[in-house]
């Protein structure tokens, strides 16, 4: 468990230290239009392989996954410290989601099987949830110090001696339990690579649209997905052993589950990677006060974990956590939405704390009561696909976000200037690397003084437009959290019964 909490430590830290850093790690590395990429290529990756690892820790246990991908995830680090550019940092970003896929789906699910009764896992979850939180609550001040004093490439390094102290616990002390060993191993490829037609055909078509509007290469990736999707699905109910077992899509409360699953991650990711840049660049906030005011927030994940953990136990209907969770977002997004630079610093940490409460109260309950609906045979897999759901979630609120802010924000500059278009100054405001890029707004300044302009104002204009993008962005997020405040009735009634030993048909094999 102490392996698994550093493990948990490493993943927290890097989610909240590079939504800090990105609006620097943009601006320095002159690559706005990639800012977007950088959370959804290891979105994309991270959701590929957890579903394939989760299957394969199911079959040969999951110790020797866990300790491969703390290696890919602690080397990708690095080589995301040392990137040149900012598709270095994308391709690194990559890497390290496939090795954070191979964790998610696979050290995750260590816990269940160390710890088969509910109660008893509740109680150790709040051991994960503690180490969760003192990664949150360091991970954005820290993020932003080292950005503002270090260099943003800092943020990269940290992991490495986290993924040394994990890999050794991991090593040395967790037994490797295996849930199907006497099975004969036939991993469903073709699912898998046709699960990656899909979900890349899907993340290019969101990404290339607002790049390059409606044109060929969108309409292709768009087709890719209406061809790939139904090939998907007719394969894996023709699969003897698939990797994503049709039985658990005829599960209707798993099936709602997921899709409360994606709303989250859209709401969640979309705000730990736009509320930094409404923060910095629409605010004109430094990185440090940045990640002060985004602790709350991750910090409140862990404190509403930890509550929740308390409470749902003790409930007669535990699907009423999921409404409170859904209603402190929905109550946080629009919050968030209507915040400006004249909001309060007391309203702004109120918003944070709802956010990061409502998703404390999401986060275990929906993986908990999927793992418990699922039964014992479809343990690893379900817990790696609710994984997976929240992380398609977050990949398509990122995008989607991606393409509201840039589009908006380039509208608004060209709104708000339209009979200066076609001068230089006005391409350099259309480029938000400019409100966030101190030598690049000296240079900026200093242009548009020779050219009598009042540099300063020109500059608020810019932030005004930057502030209203990613309010639109935000607006996106609200609306996925109240599709699933509306969607928790479909959820059928959660038991949490007590259980001292392995469901029957899936016998425990220690090894």
């Amino acid at each position: 468990m102490l392996g698994i909490c550093f493990v948990v430590m490493m993943v927290a830290i890097d989610q909240t230290v590079v939504g800090t850093a990105l609006p620097t790690i943009a601006a320095e590395l002159n690559g706005f239009e990639f800012y977007a990429w950088v959370a959804t290529a290891y979105l994309l990756m991270s959701v590929i392989t957890i579903p394939i690892f989760g299957r394969l820790g199911d079959y040969y246990g999951r110790k020797p996954f866990v300790i491969a991908s703390i290696v890919i995830f602690t080397s990708a680090s690095a080589l995301c410290g040392l990137a040149d550019s900012m598709q270095q940092v994308v391709l690194a970003r990559a890497l390290q989601g496939i090795g954070g896929g191979m964790l998610i789906g696979t050290a995750f699910a260590s816990v269940p099987d160390l710890f088969p009764d509910t109660h008893a896992r509740f109680r150790w979850q709040i051991l994960l949830s503690s180490a969760f939180g003192v990664a949150n609550a360091f991970g954005p001040t820290l993020g932003g110090f080292m950005t503002q004093h270090l260099g943003w490439r800092a943020v990269f390094f940290i992991n490495v001696p986290l993924g040394l102290m994990s890999l050794y616990c991991v090593w040395r002390f967790l037994p490797r339990i295996r849930q199907m060993p006497g099975r004969p191993v036939r991993l469903d490829w073709l699912g898998a690579l046709l699960l990656v037609g899909v979900l890349t055909a899907m993340q290019l078509a969101v990404q290339l649209a607002p790049m390059r509007g409606a044109g060929l290469a969108a309409l292709l990736m768009a087709a890719g997905v209406l061809l790939l999707l139904p090939a998907l699905v007719y394969w894996e109910r023709r699969s003897e052993q698939p990797l994503l077992p049709p039985d658990m899509f005829r599960n209707k409360a798993l099936t709602a589950m997921f899709v409360l699953g994606l709303c989250l991650g859209f709401v969640m990711f979309g705000l730990l990677f736009y509320i930094p840049l409404l923060l910095q660049g629409g605010f004109g906030l430094d990185p440090q006060s940045v990640g002060l005011l985004i602790t709350p927030m991750v910090v409140c994940i862990t404190v509403g974990s930890i509550i929740n953990g308390r409470v749902v136990v003790r409930l007669s209907r535990p699907n009423h956590m999921l409404y409170v969770g859904f209603v402190l977002l929905v109550a946080a997004c629009l919050g968030f939405v209507l915040m400006d630079r004249h909001t309060s610093r007391w309203l702004m940490l109120l918003w944070m704390v709802l956010a990061g409460s409502g998703m404390g109260c999401l986060m275990p309950n929906l993986t908990v009561f999927a793992q418990e609906t699922a039964g014992r045979t479809l343990l690893g897999i379900s817990t790696a696909l609710m994984h997976s759901v929240r992380m398609i979630g977050g990949m398509l609120g990122t995008a989607i976000m991606g393409m509201l802010v840039n589009h908006h924000y380039a509208y608004a500059v060209r709104a708000r200037f339209a009979r200066d278009a076609g001068t230089a100054w006005l391409a350099d405001l259309q480029d938000p690397q400019v409100l966030m890029n101190s030598a690049t707004q000296a240079q900026f300044s200093l242009r548009a003084q020779q050219l009598g302009l009042a540099a300063d104002n020109l500059i608020e204009q810019a932030r005004e437009s930057l502030v209203a993008a990613v309010h639109m962005g935000l607006a996106s997020a609200l609306v996925a959290a109240c599709l699933g405040m509306v969607l928790v009735y479909r959820v059928p009634a959660i038991r949490l019964a007590q259980r001292q030993s392995a469901e029957s048909g899936a016998p425990l094999a220690k090894t």
